[in-house]
């Protein structure tokens, strides 16, 4: 949807659920297997939650400007809200049409019986009494309100209640769903088919005996999504770290930016609801009987049908890393590049191993944005600093919702006598990024790592990232200045290969753009191909939309949201988009310029996005390498191909998918990326 704020561009808000249905397309694919598109189903509803929790959040504190200087910057929240929820209200039909047309009786045709209540059998209900006295009654905390006495409710953020009407009309029911013990699924003892039950539909079966003194008239569910921010005052005076930790409880006693509640609840009680938790009417939102969907991700699957999900992807063996007895030597000897998830992150995991056990080891140095848990690379690091060595650790304190963790964690390396580094005001890293100091033959030398995604074992086997080892002077030389910022001992790192943000990313894309437009207008090839997760800076998409008007040829691949208008008259008709989504999570950025045929490709952590450009600490390498470079080439054009998970993105907005032409192959490109992988590594 265009964004009439901005000349030629969309709202990224609204293009964001653009990028949400794309998510609901998979869910609706029948040739994925029936556990994956559930798995979509999933994704699409806690994207959902995070975007209510954030991006809803965000336009509702715009609210709180006051009206004259929102008139003044052209801003309209209310406006922006409305048109949100419309589509929101859109997508969720189609949800509710894809989970009970579709996704219900394949599940029925697999054995697989999802009941509620009113289907339970005599031997069931006798199962679940016992289940219930059991393991559920005792977590329950029913109360009773009065809204004639009681002005205000407390809902917590992202629980599941039940909203209970009586006999007795000024007093109302609520009680919670206890999920944390036994999930959202309970499966049925059986013999032959399977059958599974919501925990929310045991305790509707149940409540009379919790509200054993009311006579139940209705039963409605509701969810409460909270702003998820943490405002932070910059002018702190203590450690960063300390006060996000202390703020934390904001995630739970936050905002309301959205109640999720059951439709069929009579319209004097949502008035009734609203007005004593203190909602607006834009932040009421209808659904169906069940809420919190991302509760899909662990539904049970009690037969032992392999075809009811993908088959698991055997991780390929790097060439050279597989059987390397010496990381360093093999490292020293050439740029070595793996690629997630089709290659096992242990490639990462071991380096750090082998540094932490390596006696000419001085110095281990790494920045973290998402710490995973007790991890093979923490218990590495932990075992660097009993060895001795120097580790610094940079802590992301503000990553959202990974705050706690990574705090903990920060907690435990500087027990241990790590230097840990916390965030810094305004600014977060977002780098992924590790070094490492050995003394050779009484010589410094420096390795180091450069990639696309986190540092994290579990999230690496569900999104595609690259990620470059490597001992190249000019590299290491200059990735060493940018722990030399995050320490403080540095302000600008001076650098000629690398980008780093936010000191010369902009400014270098910026001239390469510029460079090609020189070329376009001298009469030369001219051609920028480019693959992010996400395209809102305003600078750099008026600069395509400048060099598409000279005559540069633009492709680009978003997953996520653009801001970017492609295929417009005489403005970007030179410019197509594609965003593929598919089995894992697409997540690395590759950027190539022809650069009149001599061409330049960098990679890293950083998206055209102004925070990647202007307020986070990001890194982009230069590809040196030509074997790896012609790697990175193959892998971004045989995405630029994909013509069955690939759909077009312009003024259109209708998500169709790049349509297979006449004679053409059919591509799945992370099917043909892990096949070239399969074929290059075991040659």
């Amino acid at each position: 949807m265009l964004d009439p704020e901005f000349n030629n561009l969309k709202h990224r808000d609204l293009d964001w659920l653009n990028f949400n249905k794309r998510v609901l397309q998979e869910a609706e694919d029948e040739d994925n297997p029936l556990y994956e598109r559930l798995k979509f189903l999933a994704i699409f509803s806690s994207n959902l939650d995070e975007y209510f929790r954030v991006r809803v959040s965000q336009l509702r504190q715009i609210k709180r400007i006051k009206k004259s200087l929102r008139k003044k910057l052209a801003l309209k929240p209310s406006k922006k809200v409305k048109q949100i929820l419309s589509i929101v209200s859109q997508q969720q039909q189609e949800f509710g049409e894809i989970f009970h047309d579709q996704i219900i009786p394949e599940l029925a045709k697999n054995n697989i019986h999802l009941i509620n209540d009113t289907d339970f059998s005599a031997d069931q209900k006798q199962e679940i009494n016992t289940f219930y006295k059991n393991n559920i009654e005792k977590s329950l905390q029913p109360q009773i309100v009065d809204f004639e006495k009681e002005k205000r409710i407390f809902i917590e953020n992202n629980t599941i209640y039940f909203f209970v009407t009586f006999k007795e009309n000024e007093k109302v029911g609520f009680v919670n769903i206890p999920l944390n013990d036994h999930g959202r699924f309970y499966t049925f003892n059986s013999k032959k088919d399977f059958y599974i039950t919501f925990i929310d539909d045991i305790v509707r079966y149940k409540m009379s005996s919790v509200f054993p003194n009311e006579e139940v008239t209705g039963i409605y569910e509701i969810k409460m999504s909270r702003d998820a921010e943490l405002y932070i005052d910059d002018q702190y005076d203590g450690v960063l770290a300390e006060k996000i930790y202390d703020s934390l409880a904001q995630r739970t006693d936050g905002q309301p930016t959205r109640l999720l509640y059951d439709a069929q609840m009579p319209k004097d009680f949502q008035k009734k609801l609203r007005r004593h938790l203190g909602l607006g009417k834009i932040d009421m939102m209808p659904g169906g009987r069940y809420h919190n969907f991302s509760d899909f991700f662990s539904f049970p699957n009690p037969s032992d049908n392999k075809s009811l999900k993908f088959e698991p992807l055997s991780p390929i063996p790097h060439r050279e890393l597989e059987n390397s007895q010496d990381y360093f030597a093999s490292i020293k000897e050439k740029d070595l590049l793996v690629h997630f998830p089709y290659m096992s992150f242990s490639y990462v995991e071991n380096f750090i191993e082998k540094a932490a056990n390596d006696n000419d080891v001085t110095a281990i140095k790494i920045s973290f944005y998402r710490v995973a848990d007790e991890s093979k690379l923490t218990t590495s690091l932990l075992k660097a600093l009993e060895q001795g060595k120097e580790v610094t650790v940079f802590i992301e304190a503000k990553a959202r919702f990974d705050e706690e963790n990574n705090i903990t964690w920060g907690r435990k390396f500087e027990k241990k006598g790590a230097k840990v580094i916390y965030s810094y005001p305004k600014i977060k890293v977002h780098s992924k990024i590790f070094f490492v100091e050995r003394i050779e033959n009484g010589e410094k030398l420096r390795y180091a790592y450069i990639g696309t995604g986190n540092f994290n074992s579990e999230t690496s086997k569900i999104y595609c990232d690259h990620g470059l080892f490597t001992a190249n002077k000019k590299i290491t030389k200059e990735l060493e200045r940018v722990f030399k910022v995050l320490e403080g001992d540095l302000i600008i790192p001076r650098a000629k290969n690398l980008l780093i943000s936010p000191f010369n990313t902009r400014r270098d894309f910026t001239k390469l753009i510029l460079q090609e437009i020189d070329y376009a207008k001298a009469g030369l090839e001219a051609k920028i191909t480019a693959k992010m997760n996400s395209l809102e800076d305003p600078e750099i998409i008026n600069l395509l939309y400048k060099a598409s008007e000279s005559g540069v040829k633009i492709r680009l691949i978003v997953r996520g949201f653009t801001c970017l208008i492609a295929g417009l008259p005489q403005i970007s008709e030179n410019i197509y988009i594609t965003s593929i989504v598919d089995r894992f999570l697409e997540h690395g950025r590759i950027y190539l310029f022809h650069n009149n045929g001599e061409e330049k490709m960098y990679f890293g952590s950083a998206d055209w996005m102004t925070r990647n450009l202007d307020r986070r600490i990001e890194v982009l390498a230069p590809v040196m390498d030509e074997q790896i470079f012609k790697e990175l080439k193959d892998i971004l054009e045989i995405q630029l191909k994909d013509n069955q998970k690939a759909r077009i993105q312009d003024a259109s907005e209708a998500n169709e998918y790049v349509k297979v032409k006449k004679g053409d192959e059919k591509i799945n490109s992370q099917a043909k990326i892990y096949q070239y992988l399969k074929e290059k590594h075991s040659a």
